[in-house]
C-alpha cells in the first residue's frame, strides 16, 4: 500500500489532538486514480470532526480529515480513461484531504481552470460545488431575483455570491464583522447588513421595500430559521448548509403555507459516488468556464504550512478568516 503524509485527529478534542504522521492509503481500484496533493481547503466541518460531532462517513478514513484537494494525478487505477498522469486536478471526498496522497473516482474529478495555481484551486471544490449545488440546482436561481446569503464573508458565501451576481441576481449578504461585508462588496454584493443582536429581518426587508428575498442560503441554521421565513418572499427558498447556530428551532409555520414557500437542506460529505459524479460534471460545464472568463476566483484569506494545521483550526475557530484557509504542503 502507499504510504501518505497526513492530518491525523488523535481522539476528540481541542486543537492539540492534531498531528502529522504517515499513513497507509490504498491503491486506486477500478476507475480510480491516485493524486498527490498540493492543498487542502480547510472547512467547518474539519473543525466538527476533531470535536467528535461529525465523523467520516463509513467507508472514509475516520482520523485524517479533509474534504477537498487539489493536486496531479500520479497513477491511475486499471479502466481509467479521462484521466491520464500528470493532469491537474480537484476534487471533493468525505474524508482524507489533509494527505499528501489521495485515492478518488475519475468521474468525481475537476480539471484545474486554466490560469491558476494549485493552492488557489483548493479553495474551489467544497464551496464552490456547494454554492452551485444549493443555488442552481436545488432553489434554481433565475436572473434577476433577490438572494440572501448569511455569513456571506465565509468560505461557501464568498462562493456563493460570485455564482449569484454571475448568474444576474441581487445579492444581500450578512455578516457579525463589518470589515467582511465591505470586502464583499468588491465581490459584487449589493448589500450586507450587520448582525449585532442576532436579528437581520427588519433589515432585509427594508432593504427589499418589504418584499423580501427569493432565494436563502443558510449555514446558521435554528438561531436564524425565524427570521429566514419573515425574510422570503412568496414562493421563496431556504437552502439549509449547516446548524453553527443550533439544530432545533420554533418557527411561525403559517407562513410557510400562506407563501408558499420552500425549506430544502442538504449536505456534500455523505452524497453516494454517482451524486457526486453528477454534481462533478455539471461543476465543470457550467461553473469552471466562469473561472476561465474572471467571473469567479477562488477568495484565499490565508496560506497556511500543513505544519500548522492547529493554528489554522484556532483561526477558523476565531473566526478571523475572510473566504478560505488553504493548507499546503
Amino acid at each position: 500500500m502507499p504510504i501518505a503524509r497526513a492530518v491525523r485527529i488523535q481522539g476528540s478534542g481541542g486543537v492539540e489532538v492534531l498531528s502529522l504522521e504517515d499513513v497507509e492509503i490504498r491503491s486506486p481500484g477500478l476507475h480510480e486514480v491516485l493524486v498527490e496533493v498540493a492543498a487542502a481547503g480547510l472547512n467547518r466541518a474539519d473543525i466538527l470532526q476533531r470535536k467528535g460531532v461529525y465523523p467520516a462517513p463509513p467507508g472514509e478514513m475516520a482520523d485524517v480529515p479533509g474534504l477537498e484537494y487539489a493536486g496531479k494525478v500520479a497513477a491511475l487505477g486499471p479502466g481509467v480513461t479521462r484521466i491520464a498522469v500528470g493532469d491537474r486536478v480537484m476534487g471533493i471526498v468525505g474524508g482524507g484531504g489533509m494527505a499528501t496522497h489521495v485515492v478518488a473516482h475519475e468521474s468525481e474529478l475537476v480539471p484545474v481552470p486554466r490560469g491558476l495555481g494549485l493552492v488557489e484551486a483548493a479553495a474551489i471544490p467544497e464551496v464552490f460545488f456547494t454554492a452551485y449545488d444549493a443555488l442552481c440546482m436545488q432553489a434554481g436561481l433565475a436572473l434577476g431575483e433577490r438572494v440572501l446569503l448569511h455569513a456571506v464573508g465565509s468560505g461557501v458565501g464568498t462562493a456563493a455570491l460570485q455564482l449569484a451576481c454571475a448568474a444576474g441576481a441581487q445579492v444581500l449578504g450578512t455578516s457579525r464583522t463589518q470589515s467582511k461585508l465591505d470586502k464583499c462588496k468588491e465581490l459584487g454584493l449589493e448589500a450586507g447588513v450587520l448582525i449585532e443582536d442576532g436579528r437581520f429581518d427588519e433589515a432585509v426587508l427594508e432593504h427589499t421595500g418589504g418584499t423580501g428575498v427569493d432565494i436563502i442560503v443558510d449555514t446558521i441554521g435554528a438561531a436564524y430559521f425565524e427570521d429566514n421565513l419573515r425574510c422570503l418572499a412568496p414562493r421563496g427558498r431556504l437552502i439549509l448548509l449547516g446548524l453553527l447556530g443550533g439544530a432545533s428551532a420554533s418557527a411561525p409555520l403559517g407562513l410557510l403555507l400562506t407563501k408558499r414557500l420552500t425549506v430544502a437542506g442538504s449536505v456534500l460529505r455523505s452524497r453516494t459516488h454517482e451524486e457526486k459524479s453528477l454534481l462533478a460534471q455539471a461543476v465543470t460545464e457550467n461553473v469552471l468556464p466562469l473561472f476561465t472568463r474572471g467571473k469567479l476566483r477562488p477568495v484565499v484569506g490565508e496560506i497556511i504550512s500543513m505544519e500548522n494545521i492547529a493554528v489554522a483550526h484556532q483561526r477558523m475557530e476565531d473566526d478571523e478568516n475572510f473566504g478560505k484557509i488553504v493548507l499546503r504542503w
